[in-house]
C-alpha cells in the first residue's frame, strides 16, 4: 500500500525533484522550438490545435471523468481506447494518473494532498511531477481498473501511445508536424495543470466545500469544462462539471454524444438537491455520493455511495462489464 506520506509534500524528500528522470520533461519544451527552423504553416497551426482539443479531452473525459472517478461506464473496448488517448498526452498512464488524482481528492488542501496550492504555486503546477517520490503507480487505489492487463500494460509503457503519435505526425506531415505536436503537447501539459495551480486560488466558491476549489470560465474553456472545480468538488460523481446551461463543458456535451451512439452508459449526474446546494452534508457534497442516474434526469438519490477515496467499495457497477 502507498506509504500516506506519499500523498504530501510535508517530507523533505517529497519535494525534491529527479532531474535525471524530469530530462525528457525539459525536453520536451524544448523541441517545439524547431518551429523557428520550420516555420509555422497554417496546417500545422491547425494541427496543433487539433491535438491540443482531442488530447485535452482523452484527459478530462478519460483519465479523470472515467477512470478517476467511474462518472460513467464503458465497455473493455473503448476503455482502452480511452486509455490510449490519455497516453498520447503524454502525461503518464491511466491508472497512475487516476490513482494520484483519486490521493487528491481524499486530502484535498490538506499536509497529504498531492498538489495543493498551499504547497507554492510552483509545486502545485508542475514540482508533484517532477519529485522523486510520485513516480511510482498506488495500484491499492486503482485496484478497479488495475484488475485489466492491458491497462497495466499501458501504464507500464505509457510512453508508447504518445511516441506513436508523434511518428505518425512527422511520416505524414514532415518536421513542422512534429514540432507542432510538440508544441502542443507543451500546451496540454500547463493546460491540464493550472486545474491543480490556479483552480485553488482564482476564481469563484459557488459551493462551501473542505477545501479551496474554485470555478473559472476561463480555465474551463481551456480544459474543456475542467475549470468548474467548486462544483466537480461538491460533487466529484459526475460526469458533468457545468451543473447550469451557461457552464461550458464540452467534454460532457462528447461524453453524452458517446451515450447517444451507444458508446457509453450510465452517465451520472449531480442530483437536483445538490446542484441547488442543499445536501444533507459538506462530507455528502464532498464524495459526490448518490447513486448511478442517468443524464437526461435529475432526481433525488435512492441511495448513497461510499466515498471514492476507497474505489473498491463504490457501490456502482464494475467497470467494463
Amino acid at each position: 500500500m502507498q506509504d500516506s506520506r506519499a500523498a504530501g509534500g510535508s517530507s523533505v524528500d517529497a519535494k525534491r525533484i529527479d532531474v535525471v528522470a524530469s530530462i525528457p520533461f525539459f525536453l520536451m519544451h524544448l523541441m517545439p522550438l524547431g518551429i523557428f527552423w520550420t516555420g509555422m504553416t497554417l496546417t500545422n497551426a491547425l494541427l496543433c490545435v487539433g491535438l491540443y482539443v482531442v488530447r485535452m479531452f482523452f484527459i478530462t473525459a478519460g483519465y479523470h471523468r472515467y477512470f478517476a472517478h467511474r462518472a460513467y461506464k464503458l465497455n473493455r473496448f473503448w476503455q482502452f481506447v480511452m486509455a490510449f488517448g490519455g497516453g498520447t498526452a503524454v502525461q503518464k498512464g491511466a491508472l497512475w494518473w487516476a490513482a494520484h488524482h483519486r490521493d487528491h481528492h481524499r486530502y484535498s488542501d490538506t499536509e497529504l494532498d498531492v498538489h495543493s496550492p498551499k504547497h507554492g504555486a510552483f509545486w502545485s503546477h508542475v514540482g508533484w511531477i517532477l519529485s522523486t517520490r510520485f513516480h511510482h503507480t498506488s495500484f491499492e487505489r486503482i485496484k478497479d481498473f488495475a484488475r485489466f492487463p492491458e491497462l497495466v500494460w499501458l501504464n507500464k509503457h505509457h510512453w508508447v501511445p504518445g511516441a506513436l503519435l508523434g511518428t505518425a505526425c512527422f511520416l505524414l506531415g514532415g518536421a513542422g508536424a512534429l514540432f507542432a505536436f510538440f508544441l502542443s503537447t507543451v500546451l496540454l501539459y500547463h493546460g491540464t495543470f493550472t486545474i491543480n495551480s490556479l483552480a485553488h486560488v482564482f476564481g469563484r466558491r459557488r459551493y462551501e466545500t473542505t477545501d479551496t476549489s474554485r470555478n473559472s470560465f476561463l480555465l474551463a474553456l481551456i480544459t474543456l469544462g475542467e475549470g468548474w472545480h467548486n462544483n466537480h468538488h461538491h460533487y466529484q460523481a459526475s460526469a458533468n462539471q457545468g451543473f447550469f446551461w451557461w457552464e461550458i463543458d464540452i467534454s460532457y456535451y462528447v461524453i453524452r454524444a458517446m451515450a447517444w451512439l451507444g458508446i457509453a452508459r450510465d452517465v451520472r449526474v449531480a442530483p437536483r438537491h445538490v446542484v441547488l446546494g442543499t445536501s444533507k452534508s459538506a462530507r455528502t457534497a464532498r464524495d459526490g455520493a448518490g447513486a448511478p442516474e442517468p443524464a437526461a434526469s435529475l432526481p433525488e438519490p435512492a441511495a448513497p455511495v461510499a466515498p471514492l477515496a476507497e474505489p473498491a467499495t463504490l457501490g456502482v457497477p464494475t467497470p467494463a462489464e
